[in-house]
């Protein structure tokens, strides 16, 4: 696969058959990145189990923290990571590890490994690099567009009242 560009449709059936998420380098600090994409996942329907094995134990946005992938009390569906390039490889080969794989590996913003892509996807892996599924969902539903940022997608799909606020959905092409 070439990991410099994915195609929209890549994408967005990943994140439309993705249901359980994995945040590896969550983050209680509401201020981090990692924090505000579980909120926003979390917001869109997933369910999301943050991983880091300084807050094993506690809770982040009523979810509870695992210390590694090896600790979850269930298989998921991606691992989204949130780690430098080096120890990427490090969290793909402990997913590789488990006796269940998941669907899909996710590496965050700036972290690319092509080696461990490449190992996750010889064990029939989906892997996306330098992406992040909060912008991507965001792009591909439209609302990235509601803050003045054109997501290079036309569409005439108005979004609907959900709970007091205006989503959309990647359930619908273009």
């Amino acid at each position: 696969m070439n990991h410099d560009s994915y195609s929209d449709a890549y994408i967005r059936s990943i994140l439309r058959t993705t249901k359980t998420i994995a945040l590896v380098g969550a983050s209680a600090n509401e201020a981090r990145t990692s924090y505000i994409v579980l909120k926003y996942l979390i917001a869109r329907g997933y369910r999301v189990i943050p991983i880091n094995p300084g807050l094993a134990g506690k809770e982040i946005l009523g979810q509870p923290v695992f210390a590694s992938l090896a600790d979850l009390p269930e298989p998921v569906d991606m691992i989204d990571v949130f780690r430098n390039s080096e120890a990427a490889g490090k969290v793909v080969d402990e997913a590789l590890a488990l006796h269940w794989a998941p669907r899909t590996i996710w590496m965050q913003l700036s972290v690319r490994n092509d080696e461990a892509a490449a190992r996750a996807e010889a064990r029939g892996v989906q892997v996306v690099m330098n992406r992040c599924p909060k912008i991507e969902w965001g792009r591909l539903s439209g609302e990235i567009s509601w803050g003045g940022i054109n997501s290079r997608i036309l569409s005439a799909k108005k979004p609907t009242m959900m709970a007091g606020f205006q989503k959309l959905s990647v359930d619908k092409d273009g």
